[in-house]
Order: C-alpha cells, then sequence, then structure tokens
C-alpha cells in the first residue's frame, strides 16, 4: 500500500477522473486512507485476505472470457459472463498499467447475489488495495463480492 501522502495526492485524480464518469471515489466523501481502510477491515471481516479475493477473481475472469457476453457456469454455484468493449483504461495511480475494458459478472445461484469488477479493479485491489468510492459505477464492495464468488 502506499504511503498515507501519496494517497493524499491521488484523491483529487480520483474525484477528477475523466477516465471513469463519476470518478473512482463516486459520491464517497472520506478521504482516500479511509476508504482503503475500511474496505481492508471488511474484507478481514469476511476472513479474506486481498490475494485468496484477487486470485479468485481472476480465477472467474479467466473461466469466463471463452464464452464472451454468455452466461456459463463454472462451478455447480456460479455463472459468469464477461463483456468487452474496444479500447483500454489506465491505472490513476502512477504505474500507469493498461487493461483491457473488460466486465466479469458472477452470479451466485444460490443466494441470487450479481456481481461484477472489470480487469482495471483486479489490479486497483491487488496493487493498492482500493475497491473504489461508494457511489462509483465500477465499486467492487468487499463483503458483497466474498458472499458471491467463495
Amino acid at each position: 500500500m502506499k504511503k498515507l501522502s501519496d494517497l493524499e495526492n491521488l484523491d483529487n485524480i480520483l474525484r477528477s477522473s475523466v477516465v471513469v464518469a463519476g470518478g473512482f471515489l463516486g459520491t464517497d466523501s472520506r478521504n482516500l486512507d479511509e476508504i482503503i481502510s475500511n474496505d481492508l477491515a471488511e474484507l478481514a471481516k469476511a476472513e479474506k485476505t486481498i490475494s485468496t479475493l484477487v486470485e479468485r477473481m481472476k480465477e472467474i475472469t479467466k473461466k469466463a472470457i471463452p464464452a464472451m457476453g454468455n452466461w456459463t457456469n463454472i462451478d455447480k454455484t456460479h455463472e459468469t459472463r464477461v463483456e468487452e468493449a474496444k479500447g483500454i483504461i489506465t491505472c490513476p495511480w502512477p504505474d500507469s498499467c493498461r487493461y483491457a475494458k473488460r466486465i466479469t459478472f458472477v452470479k451466485n445461484t444460490q443466494t441470487g447475489i450479481i456481481v461484477k469488477w472489470t480487469d482495471l479493479n483486479i489490479h486497483l485491489i491487488e496493487q493498492h488495495n482500493f475497491f473504489e468510492g461508494k457511489g462509483s459505477v465500477y465499486r467492487v464492495e468487499p463483503i458483497e463480492v466474498v458472499k458471491a464468488i467463495f
């Protein structure tokens, strides 16, 4: 995780981003450090780590890609599909990593919970512990995603 001062510098970039409609922080009034700290606490309550979460997200996306655009069963309790648009999206952190504009949807058939994430979400969670702010179109709710995919 970046130092607090680095995170504070990102706050304005994430709120005013032209890369993502509404920015990466959405309507969340908390500062970046609070958002990250609270989300990590939520993930810990769910007894998951960033690495176990990200590993599962990558596994699901990888299984969904061959069925591009169609729902496919990946095990007894999960269906998934991916949608992909032309182009790439760049990480707002200074690493400037670039990702396909791909969205993975997962439905837990036992609970009915449907969650989604982008390839950039996986990177943001894995490298920056950032799930995006509340109100952001692409926010990944830690508890909700854990309930849906494990």
